[in-house]
């Protein structure tokens, strides 16, 4: 390599050296942002320690509340369903919505590099060129004029000096922006999960309203069978059949909304596994294959300040305002530039690296804002607006992670109630049946005192059906309001523990 080449390849190292000392020199100005402290100490949650009432059944489990306990990563387990994890590892895997949040989250990143290298780094540039021109008869003493070629090459560096750290604020504010994605990632991710055991739920409890309803005009067909031959003997009087024919009626027609009903669970189902409503063989889901844990985790309230994705989600959002103020505040101070240029110009391409045809140059510059009629001090203040709103949503976020926790845990308790009390109605209503039944038989009672324990015994075992389902749900709700266990994947690599 040419001397002149090989000086300037020392220079620019050497440059390079003095722009990165006087960086790291530099301060930055605005806030250094820290965690709100929204949550200390630890207290729990009321309710832990205490088991729910039990009740008849496989849905009627007591179920104590843990706590300070983990959540496992792949919480839905806790239901012991194949067919459940089966159909959640298909929705992980074709969801659109995650696979959008996925690559939101790729895109955030590679932003944030291409912004490192140009905040860390100088810029680092090579030109080269040839011209072909005419010189003026009056500057060349030559007649017409003179042509001639003009080779250049150079090597280019430039540079602005974060004295006072507004590039770096506006780095810090891109890896917030970073870490929003991330987290709205695994928001996606919990919100996927919990949808698809929800709608199983609900698919387990339609399938099994629509037994009990099938069943129910089984035994009211039957039943109105004997009543019009007893009618064909006139043995009793039309309005009785009439008025079981009405309950047979009403029954029937509860059908289609149930049938409607489950068929549009199965297609949201279908969605929640990126397929098409109909399209491949979805499992079916029944409440006797699924079981309720029998201890529940609880996580203290500092704890779960850093589980919960949408308050580390809105964390990030505060994160990037405080950065925002940062760089507005740098915007008020001298901007510096350095730029150096090594190169060579020469007529012809045989001297362009020649001895005595180098050319150099350094330079740096500095802008100082003077007047502009209070605009950066506005932008200022602007800056500080939106930091002090973003730290409102996020204690309001908070607030509503606490209150979702609590009616979590409340709704264990009453829908355990519940069902207590719905399994009690469910058998005195069975009871109240059979007895009417046998009176009805031995002419004790009429057709209509016999039809309203019908109506009451179908409305009680719905109901029972509906309130086991509940219990289900209010699990599924609990898990999901605790944040999901995300922190405990194997596969997360880059999302700091919540206990960080």
């Amino acid at each position: 390599m040419p001397n002149s080449l090989n000086r300037a390849a020392k220079s620019i190292p050497a440059l390079t050296g003095l722009m990165l000392s006087l960086l790291l020199s530099a301060c930055a100005v605005g806030p250094d942002f820290k965690t709100p402290q929204v949550a200390t100490g630890n207290a729990v949650f009321p309710g832990a320690g205490k088991p729910t009432p039990a009740s008849e059944g496989a849905a009627g489990i007591a179920q104590t509340v843990i706590a300070a306990q983990d959540i496992p990563a792949q919480w839905w387990s806790v239901f012991h369903s194949d067919n459940l994890d089966q159909l959640i590892r298909r929705a992980l895997a074709h969801s659109p919505n995650l696979a959008a949040a996925q690559a939101a989250l790729r895109s955030a990143q590679e932003n944030y590099h291409a912004q490192s290298g140009t905040t860390n780094y100088p810029t680092v540039t090579a030109n080269a060129g040839v011209s072909r021109n005419l010189a003026s008869a009056v500057s060349t003493n030559v007649p017409g004029g003179a042509l001639y070629n003009l080779y250049n090459a150079s090597v280019n560096v430039s540079y602005s000096l974060d004295v006072f750290g507004g590039n770096r604020r506006a780095l810090e504010s891109t890896q917030a922006v970073v870490e929003f994605q991330q987290f709205q990632v695994e928001a996606a991710y919990l919100a996927l999960t919990a949808n698809v055991v929800t709608g199983a739920i609900r698919e387990a409890s339609l399938r099994a309203q629509i037994k009990a309803t099938q069943e129910i005009i089984t035994a009211q067909s039957t039943q109105l069978d004997v009543i019009e031959q007893q009618l064909a003997l006139g043995a009793i009087p039309k309005a009785s059949a009439l008025a079981q024919r009405n309950l047979l009626a009403q029954t029937r027609a509860n059908l289609p909304a149930l049938e409607k009903a489950l068929q549009q669970t199965r297609n949201q189902l279908a969605v929640y596994a990126g397929q098409l409503p109909g399209e491949g063989d979805l499992p079916e889901f029944d409440l006797a294959t699924l079981q309720l844990p029998a201890e529940l985790p609880l996580s203290i309230p500092s704890a779960l300040v850093r589980q919960r994705p949408d308050i580390r989600a809105s964390e990030a959002l505060l994160h990037q305002a405080s950065a925002g103020i940062g760089v507005a505040t740098a915007n008020q101070y001298p901007q510096i530039n350095l730029t150096a240029s090594y190169g060579s110009a020469a007529t012809n391409s045989g001297d362009l690296f020649g001895k005595g045809w180098s050319l150099w140059s350094i330079a740096g510059g500095v802008t100082q804002p003077i007047f502009n009629a209070g605009a950066l001090s506005a932008k200022k203040r602007a800056a500080v607006a939106v930091y002090d709103q973003a730290d409102a949503q996020y204690r309001a976020t908070v607030l509503t992670a606490f209150q979702s926790v609590a009616d979590s845990l409340q709704a264990l308790d009453f829908d355990a109630n519940s069902l207590q009390q719905q399994v009690e109605v469910d058998t005195m209503a069975k009871q109240t049946l059979e007895l009417a039944q046998q009176q009805y038989q031995f002419g004790a009672i009429n057709s209509l005192v016999l039809l309203d324990a019908k109506r009451t015994y179908q409305a009680a075992h719905i109901g029972l059906i509906q309130a086991q389902a509940a219990r289900y749900a209010d699990t599924a709700a609990l898990f999901q309001s605790l944040g999901g266990g995300w922190w405990n994947r194997t596969e997360l690599n880059d999302i700091s523990h919540p206990a960080q």
